[in-house]
């Protein structure tokens, strides 16, 4: 931390200059000791997180589904049920070892503990590759209320990339969390596609759900008025899947697309969080729902997170796949490039 930067002088900061452009992020504000928040990160009333209308998330409401008897046909009825119903659910027994998972956390702690100037190295100025990006809030210099986040985005193209670019203090554990999803990933994909009469996933098909690959490492740090900001604001994903790996903080909440209201998505140790992305949503006709989600600034502790989007190709197209509209039904969606779609959506 610069030496000169103190709580007394952080009302005149420049927050932007400091927080994006000098690399300290959400983390090195935080660490300035502020007693109040930062008028750039306070939320719009309507965009705040209202605790009268939230719900805690009890097993029966987001569904916990053991993935030991992956070819038990309740089990796979107890992923597609989710996937239509909430869009949400975790996995236990999943097959990613749990060293693994806290590898990967423990990773997240340390890049994040890395000096500015280290981090700085992969900003959006800095980086050599678009697939390295590190950063903090959504789009700072488009948004009117900041979030309260810092981030590292790895886009993974092969081990070699990797190697050369992503941070080492973190890549290792980065690959090998990814690695061993992998079957997994492809045991959900399989069992929602048998629900849409999708009885082969050959190579395009492949593609199309599983082209590319992202994992994000999310770190919220503590903050000095919680109730007026937000961690992430709230938004579907543009995956097919998102598997994320949660550390027992909490503070993930997704809407009940029914009741309006918004369920806590309480850390479950070893698990695994799994959500339906706008892709899927779209690949599956509008069976399966991709649901708005966000997540909550936090009083007493730091939290992180850690996230792998399941991607189509950027050249794929999408749209309601063929064996779904067989009978007849309507197809609610265009075919778009993907890449389109995501462009679209930021």
């Amino acid at each position: 931390m610069d030496p000169s930067i103190s709580i007394s002088n952080s009302n005149s900061l420049n927050i932007v200059d400091f927080v994006v452009n000098k690399g300290h992020g959400v983390k090195g504000l935080a660490e300035l000791g502020l007693k109040t928040l930062p008028h750039q990160y306070i939320q719009p009333p309507q965009e705040r997180i209202d605790h009268t209308r939230i719900v805690d998330a009890h097993h029966d409401s987001i569904p916990l589904i053991d993935m030991s008897r992956c070819d038990d046909p309740n089990v796979a009825k107890a992923v597609c049920d989710a996937a239509q119903k909430c869009g949400f659910f975790q996995i236990v027994n999943h097959g990613v070892p749990i060293h693994v998972l806290e590898d990967v956390k423990d990773a997240t702690h340390k890049f994040f503990g890395l000096p500015a100037e280290e981090k700085k190295k992969y900003s959006k100025e800095e980086s050599v590759t678009n697939h390295v990006r590190y950063g903090t809030s959504f789009t700072p210099e488009a948004e009117k209320a900041l979030e309260w986040k810092d981030y590292l985005s790895l886009f993974f193209v092969s081990d070699d990339e990797a190697a050369s670019f992503w941070p080492p203090v973190c890549r290792n554990q980065a690959l090998e969390y990814m690695r061993s999803s992998e079957i997994i990933i492809k045991r959900l994909l399989k069992i929602l596609m048998n629900g849409l009469n999708v009885k082969e996933i050959d190579e395009t098909k492949e593609s199309i759900l599983m082209g590319s690959k992202r994992i994000n490492f999310n770190y919220y740090p503590i903050c000095p008025n919680p109730k007026l900001t937000i961690g992430v604001g709230r938004h579907s994903d543009v995956s097919t899947l998102t598997i994320l790996l949660q550390d027992d903080i909490g503070g993930l909440y997704m809407r009940n697309t029914e009741t309006m209201k918004w369920i806590h998505i309480a850390p479950v140790s070893g698990s695994l969080v799994i959500n339906v992305g706008d892709a899927l949503q779209i690949m599956s006709n509008g069976k399966y729902k991709s649901v708005e989600h966000r997540v909550s600034a936090n009083g007493s502790s730091d939290r992180i997170s850690v996230s792998i989007f399941v991607n189509p190709k950027a050249s794929d197209i999408i749209g309601p796949l063929q064996e779904v509209l067989k009978s007849g039904e309507k197809p609610l969606y265009k075919h778009v490039l993907y890449s389109d779609y995501v462009k679209h959506f930021f």
